[in-house]
């Protein structure tokens, strides 16, 4: 499993290690599409969060600083999905060789992100669904 080695000498684009490869204008711009539509969203989403958290915090009665801290714990979750689909999208465009030279390509979708983000998100709303239920009470 632990090899030893770093990604940077496992993972290949057109027989060069990643940590020396030179990208093409097109692979560039395909880099930077990825980039600001994911990576951005997530960081987007993130802040939009934080700012619905301060605002409840700072606006409403001490009875909805659960419901802030709620929104607080969703903004850290989703940076935290953020820096695993960098991970993950980082293996895109390179292939693995293994130990006997042999080159591995497949392709994943991010279905594994976004099954990660789908349950912190049914996480947060049923938690803030149970928090609005007790206001009443």
């Amino acid at each position: 499993m632990f090899e030893g080695r770093h990604a940077q000498d496992r993972y290949r684009l057109r027989l060069h290690r990643a940590r020396s490869v030179v990208l093409t204008p097109a692979e560039l711009v395909e880099i930077r599409a990825a980039q600001r539509t994911f990576g951005g969203a997530y960081i987007r989403t993130a802040l939009g969060q934080f700012s619905f958290a301060l605002v409840v915090l700072k606006i409403f009665t001490s009875e909805f600083y659960s419901i802030g801290a709620l929104f607080a714990v969703y903004g850290v979750g989703v940076l935290c999905v953020s820096l695993f689909r960098r991970q993950q999208g980082n293996k895109q465009f390179f292939t693995e060789f293994d130990n006997n030279g042999l080159e591995h390509k497949k392709f994943r979708t991010s279905g594994n992100v976004v099954s990660v983000l789908t349950a912190l998100s049914v996480g947060a709303y049923i938690s803030l669904l149970v928090l609005t239920f007790r206001l009443k009470a």
